[in-house]
């Protein structure tokens, strides 16, 4: 993940999510997205069930 102009950080990387260059206290709303989307795409490769993932009910139930 890095800034759309980043040369620095293309030159040391073989994959490079760009986002867009925004005042610091935005990059972290727009930096989510991609990775979300990332981690999904990831989950259901390795053939993990993403509707119901382990161990969600011990997180959730309130008794």
């Amino acid at each position: 993940m890095a800034h759309a102009g980043d040369g620095v950080i293309r030159g040391k990387a073989d994959h490079v999510l760009p986002i867009p260059a925004t005042p610091d206290l935005l990059t972290p709303i727009l930096a989510v997205m991609p990775l979300q989307i990332f981690a999904y795409e990831m989950a259901v490769r390795r053939g993990a069930d993403v509707d119901q993932p382990r161990n969600l009910a011990k997180s959730v139930t309130v008794e």
